[in-house]
């Protein structure tokens, strides 16, 4: 798998930050992008997860009580980012167990970390939108998530990010099932359930929740 860097959860923290601390109290109040969330919903849910995040990297590291939850978004995701920075080298390959039951090494937690930052900085609907996301993102997390639908056998022949040179074949009990091709955030912003798309050869299954448990199953 791609490994991404503290350096690349810090840029995509740091995108979000700046547009949330435009934001006024009305602006908070205001409908998401996601059904029956307000913006203010969108920001207490990113917080939580910086939180959940701090936890997982004091359990691989061994502390011995989980850390007291930093007081708002860009507290908890400051720290965040300088646990993670001072995460001793031998800490980044230890098994830690997400809310959902699956396990997986603390260093991917910098990945579910981007993902929450870049997917939830589109649902705050302020004009970042998938075409914004970094193209290291995509690359890493529409990989991640076609390996999940293969290992589902979900329904599609093939996938191809036309911008990224990258290819999968998903189902292999359907392999002559319909094809897309598009770029990769296109892609992406469909299987996370945030845009539509058209680029296929026929009619598209409807994806599964995302995102998925990462293959190939860690623990």
């Amino acid at each position: 798998m791609i490994r991404i860097t503290v350096e690349d959860v810090h840029a995509s923290a740091e995108r979000l930050l700046r547009a949330v601390e435009k934001l006024n109290p009305d602006d908070l109040r205001a409908p998401s992008a996601l059904p029956g969330w307000t913006r203010a919903d969108v920001v207490d849910h990113l917080t939580a997860a910086a939180h959940a995040y701090l936890r997982l990297l004091a359990l691989a590291r061994g502390a011995d009580r989980p850390p007291a939850r930093p007081d708002g978004l860009r507290a908890s995701l400051d720290r965040l980012l300088a646990d993670a920075a001072a995460m001793p080298a031998d800490s980044w390959d230890t098994l830690v167990t997400a809310l959902a039951g699956w396990q997986h090494p603390a260093w991917f937690v910098l990945h579910r970390c981007q993902r929450e930052l870049e997917t939830h900085h589109v649902d705050l609907d302020l004009d970042h939108t998938p075409a914004d996301w970094p193209a290291d993102y995509v690359r890493w997390a529409l990989t991640d998530t076609v390996a999940g639908l293969a290992a589902r056998d979900f329904p599609l022949g093939r996938i191809t990010a036309t911008d990224l040179d990258l290819s999968w074949p998903v189902a292999t009990t359907t392999p002559d099932g319909p094809t897309v091709a598009a770029p990769g955030h296109a892609l992406l912003g469909w299987l996370a359930g945030r845009t539509t798309l058209e680029a296929a050869t026929g009619p598209l299954p409807t994806p599964p929740p995302w995102p998925l448990p990462p293959t190939p199953g860690w623990g």
